[in-house]
This record gives C-alpha cells, sequence and structure tokens, in this order.
C-alpha cells in the first residue's frame, strides 16, 4: 500500500516496456488485466515484479483503491509512474496512445474511470485473441476524423445542434475480416454504475433515458459522421443489475428505442478477470433479438 524503495536493481524487460505502453493507454488496469495482456509463466512471480516496478517508482498504484473494505482481497491497481514516463520519453516515445478520455488528475469517481478502462482493455483483450477482428482505437479513429475535430482541444467531445456536447465514456471500433473482405462497426461506450436515474419526470434534469436521446439525436442527425468521420455508431450500455436494466429496456421500447442501443449486465464488483464475455456473448436490445459484437 506504500512505497518502500530498497535499491533493489532493476534491468528493465521489454514485457516490462509493454507494461508501461498498455499503462499509457489505460490509465488504471488491474494486475490481472496486465497478465492477460503480456502473459507469464507464474501469474504469482509476475506480481511480484509488478510490486518491484512499483516500489522502485516505475509504476503507481492509485491510493482511493485502499478506501475499499475489501481492497486487500482483490487484484491490485497500477498506474504508469514518474520512472515508466522517464523510461518512454528516454526511448523517444510516449507513454502510450491513450484509448480513453480520462485525464491525469485525480478522479473522484474513481470506480467509474477504473470500469472504463477495465471494459475497454476486456474488449481489446478478446479481440486480440481473435483472428479475425482487429481493434480500431480512438487513437485511430481521431486520425482519420475531419480536421476541425483533429484540431480541437476536445476532439471527444460530440457537439449538439441544440446547444452542447456529449462525452462517451469510451469510443472504438471493430475492423471484421472474412474471406477477404472487410466490414467495420464503431461503437461508444457507456459505463452505467447506476448513479443516475433511469427516468425523471422533469426533463431538465439528468437521467439515463436523457443521456439515451442524445445519442438518439447524434444518430438521427449522423453527427458520428459529420463530427468523426464514422460510417455507423452502436451504442454499448452495461449496468450492474438486472432490475435496472429491464426498466431501461421497457421504457426504451416506450419511447421508440433503436436498434442501434445494445445492453448488457455486469457485476461492477467482480471484475477481477478480463471480462471476455463482453465480446463473445450478446448484447440485449430493447424489443429486438440480442445482437453479438464479434461476428
Amino acid at each position: 500500500m506504500r512505497r518502500t524503495r530498497t535499491g533493489k536493481r532493476i534491468e528493465l524487460t521489454s514485457r516490462d516496456i509493454e507494461i508501461f505502453k498498455l499503462l499509457g493507454r489505460y490509465r488504471y488496469l488491474r494486475s490481472t488485466y496486465i497478465h492477460a495482456f503480456v502473459g507469464g509463466a507464474s501469474e504469482t512471480r509476475f506480481k511480484e515484479r509488478l510490486g518491484d516496478l512499483f516500489h522502485e517508482g516505475y509504476l503507481d498504484r492509485p491510493t482511493q483503491q485502499w478506501e475499499f473494505a475489501d481492497a486487500r482481497h482483490r487484484p491490485a491497481v497500477y498506474e504508469i509512474g514518474a520512472g515508466a514516463r522517464r523510461v518512454l520519453q528516454e526511448a523517444g516515445g510516449t507513454s502510450g496512445d491513450a484509448r480513453t478520455f480520462l485525464s491525469e488528475a485525480f478522479h473522484r469517481q474513481f470506480l467509474h474511470s477504473l470500469m472504463i478502462c477495465e471494459l475497454l482493455a476486456s474488449l481489446d483483450i478478446g479481440i486480440r485473441a481473435n483472428p479475425r477482428l482487429r481493434l480500431i482505437a480512438w487513437p485511430e479513429i481521431l486520425g482519420r476524423a475531419p480536421e476541425a475535430t483533429r484540431s480541437s482541444p476536445t476532439p471527444f467531445r460530440v457537439p449538439l445542434p441544440s446547444g452542447g456536447y456529449l462525452v462517451p465514456d469510451g469510443l472504438f471500433g471493430i475492423e471484421y475480416g472474412s474471406t477477404g473482405a472487410k466490414a467495420y462497426r464503431f461503437f461508444a461506450l457507456e459505463a452505467d454504475r447506476g448513479m443516475m436515474p433511469v427516468a425523471r419526470s422533469n426533463s431538465s434534469q439528468s437521467s439515463y433515458l436523457g443521456k439515451l436521446a442524445t445519442y438518439r439525436e447524434i444518430i438521427d442527425r449522423r453527427l458520428y459522421k459529420t463530427h468523426m468521420g464514422l460510417p455507423n455508431l452502436l451504442v454499448l450500455t452495461t449496468m450492474t443489475s438486472e432490475k435496472r436494466l429491464s426498466e431501461t429496456l421497457r421504457r426504451s421500447g416506450e419511447a421508440e428505442g433503436s436498434p442501434q442501443f445494445l445492453f448488457k449486465v455486469i457485476d461492477a464488483d467482480v471484475s477481477r478477470e478480463p471480462l471476455l464475455r463482453l465480446l463473445t456473448e450478446p448484447w440485449e436490445r430493447a424489443g429486438l433479438p440480442p445482437l453479438a459484437i464479434d461476428h
């Protein structure tokens, strides 16, 4: 829980460098997620290595994780440290191609930020394991966006004609390869922890159905194309209870829900391992058959 430098000599390996890059891409990752990315014969020895990199200043462990009663029984969460940033800079690179929109500042909603990283990382791990699929991460999307978006200091904000903007929790695409032909789907990701009411009687107050209505406006007006240059957009929402999902699906159906909205229940408190079923199991849709996103 506390950094204790021992002066141990650290001979950095190529796997260590890959860990540094991963934590540049994803602000927070548990040790189990890092191990799923970079591998290693012994998970115990791997965790010991992460401990050495932490104590010698290469990696950090966000202090917010220790505020929860069962923190010692969960895999530790890591983020890139000053030592790792220095190593990457000296090698002529950067800390990585960030795949989230999370700032480097202290995050008051730590669990929400961690969930975003775990969801995106889980999809990345699953896609890597499928030779028919390729992840199109945020930097690649931005690199092909219209010039006005690329030059914006906040390109991830989708401006709305009615004023204001929407920022997805995540944005990525999947390239599907089959018999030489390629197809593409792009996804906005929303990690819902149940902190916002599903609906409100006052439409001026925030609600989850209000957020879906904003996405519906983006889809109907094809703002994903004009702002991001994307050919299509599906909205993936993870929720933390069946009851909340059922209410959202019912109300979405009443509000003429779109087939572009997909939902899945996950247990926000047990994501100790990568959630590979995000890719391999179908997502629910209001009034429509479930849809699998891996094919």
